[in-house]
């Protein structure tokens, strides 16, 4: 079956799994309505921004906002993965700390996404990659693209200084993302 969706690689990273997750909701019961009582975390990748659903190992009790290690080496907290999640399909306290958990997400990795303003190509002769961010028209887009020749940018701070009535970066990277996590978007920047 052939998918409608792209993904566009603005950096070198290469196409692997989540190594590490944040634990966004920790079910010890499981779900409520679930046949299932084992414990269950519903978690974010700190790479790809995949939602998970994680299996701990047996007498491990998670913490929200607790990093874990999710990768294929030895695991301390977590037995296994048990797949993707929908971002409807999270629990309240999920949902609720996601946007926070992405803004800190962003604080720690800031030169990542800087270079997206420095690295972002054209998808069309007509579209460029950055005009996908909310917010971002054609005129921010011609000035970015200027002023990235002149000198890359080095944070989100030399961005918003350089190029006058851009929309926050920062909170423009964190609305693409959930977009993108909502699944109706049919390019993805950030996320896997």
């Amino acid at each position: 079956k052939f998918s409608s969706i792209h993904t566009i690689m603005v950096d070198e990273r290469p196409k692997v799994s989540e190594e590490y997750a944040i634990v966004l909701d920790y079910l010890k019961h499981g779900y409520a309505h679930g046949k299932s009582q084992s414990p269950l975390a519903q978690a974010i990748g700190t790479e790809y921004f995949q939602l998970l659903e994680l299996v701990p190992k047996k007498e491990v009790f998670l913490q929200p906002l607790q990093k874990v290690y999710i990768g294929n080496g030895k695991r301390e907290e977590i037995h296994h993965t048990k797949g993707r999640i929908e971002l409807n399909k999270l629990t309240t306290t999920a949902r609720q700390e996601l946007d926070h958990l992405l803004s800190d997400i962003i604080d720690e990795n800031e030169q990542r996404f800087v270079d997206f303003f420095n690295k972002s190509q054209p998808l069309s002769m007509r579209m460029h990659t950055l005009e996908l961010l909310p917010g971002l028209g054609k005129k921010h887009m011609w000035v970015i693209l200027e002023e990235r020749q002149i000198k890359p940018f080095e944070s989100f701070q030399d961005v918003k200084e350089r190029v006058k009535l851009l929309p926050d970066p920062k909170m423009a990277i964190i609305k693409r993302i959930l977009k993108e996590l909502e699944g109706q978007e049919k390019y993805r920047i950030f996320t896997k």
